[in-house]
């Protein structure tokens, strides 16, 4: 029979991460720990323990929180996998650009823009080595035209 660890009653670096996306959270959507608190039922000071760590979030506070901060609960642990000491999958060098692309596209609050966002996204990357390749002659015709003046 597999034994659980026995540090499921103390925070850990599990809890300090999860705090520190709230925190990017709430900070990106201009939302004070007080106003936050007041949403959760919480006093401004539960809500700084929770982002600094030291005090751990339950499971159903974590939901209400994620509809409230308007992200996916997985938001909170994204990055986890990139941290020494946890062995979650691996994610790439671009995380922090896919984290503020992440935020940025859940603040639109016009599904037909997201749509029309995942749309183009989707164009550029079918066009991505040929779109590439024509910018990069280009940008050398460019060049040479400026090397001539």
């Amino acid at each position: 029979m597999n034994e659980l660890p026995m540090q499921a009653s103390k925070t850990s670096q599990v809890d300090a991460h999860v705090g520190r996306r709230m925190r990017q959270r709430r900070e990106y959507l201009g939302i004070s720990q007080s106003r936050l608190g007041q949403h959760l039922g919480l006093t401004f000071s539960q809500v700084q323990k929770y982002e600094n760590g030291s005090n751990r979030i339950g499971a159903g506070r974590l939901y209400l929180m994620a509809r409230i901060l308007q992200v996916p609960v997985q938001y909170f642990y994204e990055g986890l996998g990139s941290r020494p000491g946890f062995e979650a999958e691996t994610e790439g060098p671009k995380e922090a650009e896919l984290t503020m692309l992440d935020d940025a596209f859940l603040s639109i609050p016009d599904p037909d823009t997201r749509a029309s966002l995942i749309a183009l996204v989707r164009s550029l990357a079918e066009q991505g080595g040929a779109a590439a390749s024509t910018a990069s002659r280009a940008g050398a015709r460019r060049l040479r035209r400026a090397e001539m003046i």
